[in-house]
């Protein structure tokens, strides 16, 4: 039977040494649907994240994409599969713009791993012609990012995991591809996990928000049932914090 869920996390643990990365966490994601993970550094947010390409591998647990349990296939295969934008971008430094963004369909063998490079960054608001030349380095942050959105998305993958994908980002171009990527969900049906420390954000682009704090996860729930109706002390001092009102 197929899997309803797009992404399960199964009582999945993860320690570093004594450091209890994630404790017994149970998540899923449905098809076509926002989560936003929220929580302070530390909290286990994107260990939790990079469970689902295989980036760390749980001590315990089970990891589900698409309904196939991600510790019995090939990691590599799903990296491919699933799109990521990890925190910093990730852009190779020695690469121009096309060639970052065509990297997947490239490793694919695609015939068209340029075309497919052109209309992801299309996708994301740049001018491809303009772009395809450019070195990561001589792009703005904003800029940068978008190449590295459009890298995820090239190989038109159905999932994308994003880690604090504009966190480090002035406030205007923060909103401009907080819209941007709203657009893309809609426009696209992508299945999205998100990793935020920005409360804020969260409402503003997840469906739920899955609270985590000290590796367990406090509570998941649309942006309003979370306001409303805090499950822990913790999501209620974490809502105080942003100055939201419960």
């Amino acid at each position: 039977m197929h899997d309803a869920s797009a992404l399960a996390a199964r009582a999945v643990s993860k320690r570093y040494g004594p450091v209890v990365a994630l404790d017994h966490v149970t998540l899923e994601v449905r098809r076509g649907e926002c989560v936003a993970l929220i929580g302070e550094s530390g909290s286990g947010k994107t260990t939790l994240l990079r469970c689902f390409n295989r980036l760390t591998d749980p001590d315990e647990g089970q990891v589900l994409v698409d309904g196939a349990d991600v510790a019995s296939g090939d990691p590599i295969a799903l990296r491919r599969r699933v799109g990521y934008v990890p925190q910093d971008g990730g852009l190779l430094p020695h690469w121009r713009v096309r060639r970052n963004a065509a990297l997947v369909p490239w490793l694919h063998g695609a015939a068209d791993a340029d075309a497919k490079a052109d209309r992801a960054l299309s996708l994301v608001g740049l001018d491809a012609a303009a772009m395809a030349g450019r070195w990561p380095r001589e792009l703005s942050g904003g800029q940068r990012q978008r190449v590295a959105v459009a890298r995820a998305l090239a190989a038109s993958p159905d999932i994308v995991l994003l880690d604090e994908p504009f966190g480090a980002l002035d406030a205007l171009t923060r909103a401009d591809l907080q819209g941007t990527f709203r657009a893309l969900r809609r426009e696209l049906g992508l299945t999205t996990l998100l990793v935020t420390h920005d409360l804020a954000e969260a409402e503003l682009l997840a469906d739920r928000i899955a609270v985590m704090h000290g590796g367990r996860l406090e509570q998941i729930a649309a942006p309003a049932e979370l306001r409303d109706a805090p499950a822990t002390d913790y999501v209620r001092a974490l809502l105080a914090r942003a100055r939201v009102r419960e």
